[in-house]
């Protein structure tokens, strides 16, 4: 069996499984666990479908660091519920979700699933680290598009893209994310920087959209070469040079706030699947009336171990 590492961008996943499973779905004690049982359906179907060897969830530890937010301090502001002197602020997540994540902990561990997270950075970070130092090829799962920029077909670092849902997984290569966009996956940062992401609260260039930016990036490469020709008035109209150096102190933090941190220092964890514990997770099921979904994950788990 060919070595494959998937690594799972967790809230990414719980969240569109809490939005995508409907919330009657309840333990006996009355707590909700849609979002529980979405997430392990999500885990048996990619475990069966791109048959990893070994997989680790990554975790927000800090889902919105604060040296982000100096450099661009819109940076996520739409989803802060309150602020914290610190530590993390605390991310607006509705109530019902809340209570499930120390569950979707559980169900991970009783997986034998490790969680891997890192302070003061975010999953992106963990999964940019895990992906870039890998001897082995890499899913990365995700609705982030932002990860398109660890896609590297000469190391076999795919993203496995879930923004059209589980049912239209799409496999980012290379080839797809150039089709898609027009520029090459270690282009896509600052394509994103200057194309911008409301959903993060970042501006991007005013009046650069998706064309401008992969048009500008073919012809200059990145964004400091762009720069240097918009300085010295050359390779762009003079409307397309305007919005560049109008941009000027936006452009000069905001790829350090798209670009994933690839050199964090990571504790090593077992990551290679096993057969999780039947009476384990008979008893999970039962605990939180996870129906079938705890052991289908379980089954496709085995199924690889």
């Amino acid at each position: 069996m060919t070595e494959r590492l998937m690594l799972l961008d967790s809230a990414s996943l719980y969240f569109r499984a809490f939005y995508g499973v409907p919330d009657t779905v309840k333990a006996a004690d009355g707590r909700p666990v849609n979002a529980v049982r979405g997430f392990l359906d999500m885990i048996a179907k990619l475990v069966a479908t791109y048959e990893p060897t070994h997989v680790i969830a990554c975790w927000d530890d800090d889902w919105r660091p604060q040296w982000r937010v100096d450099l661009i301090p819109s940076y996520k502001t739409h989803r802060v519920a309150e602020a914290v002197d610190s530590a993390p602020d605390i991310e607006e997540v509705p109530d019902p979700l809340e209570l499930q994540v120390p569950v979707i902990r559980e169900a991970l561990g009783t997986l034998g699933i490790p969680i891997v997270g890192a302070a003061e950075h975010e999953a992106d970070d963990v999964i940019g680290t895990l992906a870039s130092t890998s001897t082995t090829p890499v899913d990365v799962i995700t609705g982030d598009r932002d990860l398109f920029q660890l896609v590297n077909d000469s190391r076999g670092v795919r993203v496995i893209y879930t923004g059209r849902g589980m049912s239209k997984l799409e496999v980012l290569t290379d080839e797809v994310v150039v089709s898609k966009y027009g520029v090459l996956p270690s282009q896509y940062a600052d394509f994103a920087a200057m194309r911008g992401d409301a959903s993060d609260g970042l501006p991007g260039v005013a009046g650069v959209g998706e064309k401008t930016a992969a048009t500008l990036l073919a012809a200059h490469g990145d964004l400091a070469g762009i720069r240097r020709a918009a300085d010295a008035g050359e390779g762009m109209s003079a409307g397309v040079r305007a919005k560049i150096l109008a941009a000027a102190e936006y452009l000069d933090v905001a790829p350090r706030v798209v670009e994933v941190v690839r050199t964090l220092d990571l504790p090593d964890v077992d990551s290679r699947i096993s057969a999780p514990d039947d009476d384990a997770v008979t008893q999970l099921a039962d605990t939180w009336s996870l129906g079938s979904s705890a052991k289908r994950a379980a089954a496709a788990l085995a199924a690889q171990a």
